[in-house]
């Protein structure tokens, strides 16, 4: 393990004290934990104090069904890949809209001036209307970061000046990188040659099972 890694480590824990949830060394780089409410203070220490001047990426995690060894299995699994089969909503009812810790915001970090990186986690307090502090007056950059999170996730930033989405149509349902979201969508778009517009419809492709690579002998 690198002894700058550690040096840093050390650093961030002096500076940031409490607010840090917890702190790890995984492959030489350092990922902290923060807390949502406390989140924005750590960060405006990270770049000022410890010199994390630019932010490299900002993206989103769904954390659904981590954990669960699927893939390594003698037959195909008909659990937890079923994507798009089952209505997710009425067949788990509230167990995963209540689920603690599912989604987090992930945001990578830059010292130019130390030649120095660090990761960092925030998870929203809730599921059901993930939320977390904008980080645009901290980096500006962070502006289409947080539109593709909000997109793809559904992960509110507050204060952010212009939320709206960045990937998809405006009238696109859902969030696509949402565990639960089904593999063909809510609806589909063509063009109506006789209205001379397109319109939205929906869907009527077949849903089916997104079966994992199975590992044989």
């Amino acid at each position: 393990m690198k002894q700058s890694v550690l040096d840093l480590q050390k650093r961030v824990n002096q500076v940031l004290g409490d607010d840090i949830v917890s702190s790890t060394i995984i492959l030489d780089e350092l990922t902290i934990e923060l807390s949502p409410s406390k989140a924005l203070a750590a960060f405006n220490l990270l770049k000022d104090e410890l010199g994390f001047e630019q932010l490299m990426d900002l993206c989103g995690v769904d954390y659904l069904d981590y954990g669960l060894a699927n893939w390594e299995t003698m037959t195909a699994v008909n659990s937890g890949f079923s994507r798009g089969v089952f209505d997710f909503a009425e067949d788990n009812d509230d167990e995963y809209l209540d689920m603690k810790r599912r989604f987090a915001v992930v945001y990578h970090l830059l010292s130019i001036q130390h030649n120095l990186r660090i990761r960092v986690k925030v998870f929203p307090e809730t599921t059901q209307m993930p939320i977390v502090d904008s980080v645009i007056d901290v980096w500006n950059c962070a502006n289409w970061f947080e539109r593709e999170a909000f997109d793809l996730f559904g992960i509110l930033f507050k204060n952010h000046p212009d939320l709206r989405r960045l990937l998809t149509d405006y009238g696109f349902i859902g969030h696509p990188l949402r565990k639960d979201f089904p593999l063909t969508g809510h609806v589909e778009v063509r063009y109506d040659a006789e209205k001379k517009r397109v319109i939205y419809e929906p869907v009527t492709i077949e849903n089916r099972i997104n079966v994992p690579r199975v590992i044989r002998k």
